[in-house]
């Protein structure tokens, strides 16, 4: 039912002209495509010391998400850094 509600939303927001033509949509693409790709290149190691038990709730959490331990350390490194995650205490 989601979807359809969804789709209805898309539709009346095209109909009301809030949605624009990208100019030189291929460029654009392209732009994009290659922001992802250096988003997920994972070119540099890098070994750090922390607690056991962070590592063990860590794992933990992982294995709850369906994720490599390491992916998801990488994960909330990356979104840090680039501001998506914030303190909430």
């Amino acid at each position: 039912m989601k979807t359809k509600q969804a789709e209805k939303d898309i539709l009346e927001s095209v109909e009301r002209g809030e949605w624009k033509t990208v100019p030189n949509v291929e460029k654009e693409v392209k732009r994009y495509q290659e922001y992802a790709r250096a988003t997920f290149r994972k070119d540099k190691r890098v070994n750090i010391r922390i607690s056991e038990k962070d590592l063990i709730n860590i794992q933990k959490r992982a294995v709850e998400e369906g994720i490599p331990y390491q992916t998801l350390m990488a994960s909330v490194l990356h979104k840090f850094v680039s501001g998506r995650l914030k303190d909430v205490s």
